[in-house]
C-alpha cells in the first residue's frame, strides 16, 4: 500500500543513503572519530524523522481510516497502535 507521504519519505531515505555512503568513505579516508560522530548523527536524525513520518502515516490512513469505514474493530485498531508503539 502506498501514500502520499511515501514519495517525501522515499527522499529521505535516499538522502540518509547517501549520507552514509559518504561517511564510510571519510572513514576510509582517516577522518577524526568526531567528524564520523557528528555525520552519522545526521544520517540517523534522518532515518528517526522518516521512521516517524511512516508510523504517523499508518496510524492516521490505515488504522483509522479503518475504523471509520467499520474495516476495523476498536479491539484490532488497539492491538495495530500497540504493535506501532514500539517503533516510536
Amino acid at each position: 500500500m502506498s501514500h502520499a507521504t511515501h514519495p517525501q519519505i522515499r527522499r529521505q531515505l535516499q538522502q540518509a543513503h547517501g549520507h552514509l555512503a559518504k561517511v564510510i568513505a571519510m572513514m576510509d579516508e582517516g577522518r577524526s572519530c568526531s567528524t564520523l560522530a557528528q555525520q552519522l548523527e545526521a544520517v540517523e536524525s534522518t532515518i528517526r524523522k522518516s521512521k516517524r513520518m511512516l508510523v504517523q502515516d499508518h496510524l492516521e490512513h490505515c488504522i483509522i481510516d479503518a475504523i471509520a469505514a467499520g474495516e476495523m474493530s476498536r479491539e484490532d485498531a488497539l492491538q495495530a497502535f500497540s504493535s506501532l508503539t514500539k517503533y516510536l
